[in-house]
C-alpha cells in the first residue's frame, strides 16, 4: 500500500500543472475547431456551421501553397545558414583568448534586443534612399546607385533570410557554446599527441560529441523562425504583392486585413499540426540524450 502511494505523489504532484497546461492549449485548439467549421464573419461571430467551406477555401487558395513554399525555403536557409555561422563562431569563442567575453558579450547583443526592434533597424539600414547598407556599397565601389532592397522579391527576401540569421546566431551560438564545455580537453590531447590536425580533430571528436546539442538546437530553431512574425512584417508586410508572405504573415492578412476568420482558423490548425510534429522531434531528442546522460 505505501509503495502505491509513493508512485501516484509524483503523478499527484504534476497533475495540477498538467491540467493548467492542457486547458490553455485545448481550449484555443476547440475554440480554432469551432471557427474553422463555422460561418464567422470578420468579428469573429459564429454566424451558423459552414461545413467544410473554409477547408475548401484555403486548400483551393494558390497563395497557401507559395505561402508554404516560402515558408519552407526560410526556415531552412536561417537555420542552415545560422548552423554555419554560429558551429566556427562557437568554436571561436571557446578558446582561451584576451578579450573573450567582450567577443561573447558582442555576439549577444542581437539577443538582447527585441525581435520587432531588430527588424525595425534592419528596414532603416534597408532603406532604398538614405539606408545604411547602400552607404557602405556605395563608399567600398561596390555598387554605383542606390539599391531599393526591400522593393522586389529578389531581393528583400534574401535580405530578410539573412536578417533572420543574424537574429538567430546567438541563440544557438549559446547552445554550442554549452555542449563544447562538456568536451574533455583529454581528447583533443590526445588526439594531437596521434598526430591529427585540426580538421580532424573536429571531424572525428567536436561533431560528434555536438550531435546532441546540434539536435536540439536545429529542432528549436526550426519551431522559432517558422512560426516568426516580425522580421517579414516589420520590414515589407509580406510585399510587394505578397511575394515575401510566409504562413505566418498570410495568416495575420487573412485574419486582420481581409476579416476571413475562418480561413485563418484553418491556417492556425494547419500550423499548430506542423508546430506540433517538430515539438514531439525535440521531446523525443531531449529525452534520448537524457537517457544517453545516465
Amino acid at each position: 500500500m505505501a509503495q502505491k502511494r509513493n508512485t501516484a505523489v509524483p503523478y499527484g504532484l504534476v497533475l495540477p500543472g498538467f491540467l493548467f497546461s492542457a486547458a490553455i492549449i485545448l481550449w484555443p485548439l476547440f475554440q480554432l475547431g469551432s471557427l474553422s467549421f463555422g460561418d464567422v464573419n470578420r468579428f469573429g461571430q459564429v454566424l451558423g456551421f459552414g461545413g467544410l467551406k473554409n477547408y475548401s477555401a484555403v486548400f483551393v487558395d494558390p497563395e497557401l501553397y507559395a505561402s508554404l513554399w516560402r515558408t519552407v525555403i526560410w526556415t531552412v536557409s536561417i537555420v542552415a545558414g545560422t548552423f554555419i555561422i554560429a558551429m566556427p563562431t562557437s568554436i571561436i569563442l571557446h578558446r582561451d583568448f584576451y578579450g573573450r567575453n567582450i567577443a561573447r558579450v558582442i555576439i549577444m547583443l542581437p539577443w538582447a534586443i527585441s525581435l520587432a526592434m531588430l527588424a525595425i533597424t534592419a528596414r532603416l539600414a534597408l532603406n532604398g534612399e538614405s539606408g545604411m547598407l547602400n552607404s557602405a556599397l556605395i563608399f567600398a565601389g561596390i555598387i554605383d546607385e542606390n539599391v531599393a532592397w526591400l522593393a522586389s522579391y529578389r531581393t528583400a527576401f534574401p535580405m530578410q533570410i539573412i536578417v533572420g540569421i543574424l537574429a538567430t546566431i546567438p541563440f544557438t551560438t549559446t547552445i554550442f557554446l554549452g555542449g563544447l564545455s562538456s568536451i574533455p580537453q583529454d581528447l583533443y590531447e590526445a588526439a594531437k599527441m596521434e598526430g591529427a590536425n585540426g580538421w580532424q580533430r573536429f571531424r572525428r571528436i567536436t561533431l560528434p560529441m555536438m550531435r546532441p546539442f546540434v539536435n536540439i538546437a536545429v529542432v528549436l530553431n526550426t519551431i522559432y523562425v517558422f512560426n516568426s512574425f516580425p522580421i517579414i512584417w516589420v520590414t515589407t508586410q509580406g510585399g510587394p504583392v505578397n511575394t515575401t508572405d510566409i504562413l505566418v504573415t498570410y495568416l495575420y492578412k487573412s485574419a486582420f486585413r481581409f476579416g476571413k476568420v475562418g480561413e485563418a482558423a484553418v491556417l492556425s490548425l494547419i500550423m499548430f499540426a506542423i508546430l506540433l510534429i517538430f515539438s514531439l522531434i525535440y521531446v523525443r531528442l531531449a529525452m534520448k540524450n537524457e537517457r544517453g546522460a545516465q
